[in-house]
């Protein structure tokens, strides 16, 4: 016989450690308010495990351009960096000093014209949008300053980019009083044309904005055309206009698979690039980094000297206080793959957007609107003209677990909706081929939702007699399924219109 032993209930217990046996399990959770007494660590992390298990799972987001995996070794730093808050650069001068050697691999990367120990400008971020920010800003002072030294209105400064810019260079345009000019894009043309763009500088742009690598298909703008087309036109008019590069998707892939392609600071008007970590440099959200040709390039007025956290401290964010581990992190990548590491990581995520590509080609449904040479990533849309195809195609996906995000171009050619998978270095061929197979399913689920009829359900009633003599009418009601049947009803117009 065996004796079923109880345990008491007391605060010390085993018993109450075990998180699915104990009360907090069946009590409401606090959600918007503070609970009034304190609950076990155990039943307070799986509470949160178990409600995040709703979340979508991050290596199946082919949304996002952020990464999703890391070496068990890169996790492992940024755990045990996390409690280091990066402003004390004095308490922690080796995180500095990472931080320091980051920015100057990443300019050299970006052919920076420096000299062999001459140090280059430019600072760690939490991301692509304060680095954009802090870019515009100076291209703002510099014009102001120009402006003042002349005599000259300064209160309307513009900046000219693409309408298929991230919308965080639409933030600081909003944020910091900048007019933003959008060149507009065309059918089959689905990025910033360089020769629109300078026709729409004039003597209050800041700076014009190209990006490397559109969040909307991936494509390369054509950099090198821009400066040349600016530089003829400063020449004419004795205007200094600059180019800012957003590269936070394309700036750690250009150079390990297009090094010829002149995108950089080997072209003279470019005087800042941003760049995302979190991106193809392959760190976990997040972290950014922007980099200035010269000290020149960027105003003294805008860095901030403080010292009552140790010593001077130089600094030029737009918040304080910010982690250390993803910037200790990207050195780690840096260390630990090197140029050819990083190629390789690339070239492979190219090959699975190849198989992507071929196969998506091969349904018939799809026209590939993206383009081989840019980020690894293939944009499409449905060959028939129907904008709502993309969506219910997404939620098809979303089925399997796929993240697949359908969005409209922006306007003159909001009636072209695009779907978009992202290749990542955790997204191999494997994950690529499964992904194909899903979608070959989804499709036949869509074209059974779409042409099978919408059946009609008719009701009728049936009157018979009473089961005795004498007894009342039984009355039933019949529900009989009809089919698809279209039929006009007669509005009061006397015309017709609609199904029913």
């Amino acid at each position: 016989m065996v004796l079923t032993q109880v345990q008491q209930l007391d605060e010390g217990s085993s018993y109450t450690s075990s998180v699915f046996a104990s009360r907090y399990v069946q009590d409401p959770v606090p959600r918007y308010e503070l609970g009034t007494s304190s609950i076990s660590k155990e039943a307070a992390y799986q509470l949160i495990h178990d409600e995040l298990l709703l979340d979508g799972s991050p290596r199946l987001n082919l949304a996002s351009f952020v990464t999703t995996w890391m070496e068990p070794e890169c996790d492992r730093l940024m755990t045990e960096t996390a409690n280091k808050n990066y402003v004390d650069m004095d308490e922690y001068p080796v995180t500095t000093e990472l931080q320091n050697r980051c920015v100057n691999i990443i300019a050299r990367l970006f052919n920076v014209p420096l000299n062999v120990k001459e140090a280059a400008v430019g600072v760690g971020t939490v991301g692509s949008s304060e680095a954009i920010m802090l870019a515009g800003l100076a291209f703002k002072r510099r014009w102001q300053n120009r402006r003042r030294a002349e005599g000259k209105p300064y209160d309307k400064p513009n900046i000219v980019t693409g309408a298929n810019v991230q919308v965080c260079c639409e933030k600081f345009a909003r944020y910091f009083e900048v007019e933003l000019k959008e060149v507009k894009l065309r059918e089959g043309f689905y990025v910033m044309d360089p020769e629109k763009a300078v026709e729409m500088v004039d003597e209050n742009t800041i700076c014009v904005a190209a990006i490397l690598g559109s969040t909307l298909t991936g494509e390369f703008e054509d950099v090198k055309l821009l400066n040349n087309l600016l530089t003829q036109k400063n020449k004419r008019t004795g205007w200094d206009t600059p180019i800012h590069v957003d590269a936070a998707s394309g700036g750690f892939i250009a150079p390990f698979l297009y090094p010829e392609l002149e995108w950089d600071f080997r072209l003279p008007l470019v005087k800042s690039i941003n760049v995302s970590g979190h991106k193809y440099g392959l760190v976990y959200a997040g972290v950014g980094w922007v980099i200035w040709r010269s000290k020149e390039d960027l105003p003294d007025e805008l860095i901030f000297h403080i010292n009552y956290l140790g010593a001077d401290q130089p600094t030029f964010t737009l918040n304080f206080s910010k982690g250390s581990s993803q910037i200790i992190a990207q050195y780690y990548q840096f260390l630990r793959l090197g140029f050819e590491g990083y190629r390789n990581v690339m070239n492979n995520c190219m090959e699975s957007a190849k198989i992507l590509r071929e196969g998506l080609d091969a349904t018939g449904r799809f026209d590939i609107i993206s383009k081989e040479q840019g980020v690894p990533l293939v944009a499409f849309s449905f060959k028939e003209r129907d904008k709502t195809l993309a969506f219910k195609f997404s939620n098809l996906l979303r089925r399997f677990g796929w993240i697949v995000p359908a969005y409209t171009l922006p306007p003159d050619l909001e009636n072209t909706t695009v779907l978009r998978v992202v290749i990542r270095e955790d997204f191999g061929r494997t994950l690529a081929e499964k992904f194909l197979s899903h979608v070959k399913m989804a499709l036949k689920e869509l074209d059974s939702m779409i042409r099978a009829p919408v059946p009609t359900i008719r009701y009728t009633i049936e009157f018979g007699p009473g089961e005795n003599a004498g007894d009342e009418p039984m009355v039933k009601v019949v529900k009989q399924e009809v089919g698809g049947i279209q039929k006009s009803v007669p509005l009061l117009s006397g015309k017709t219109k609609g199904v029913c």
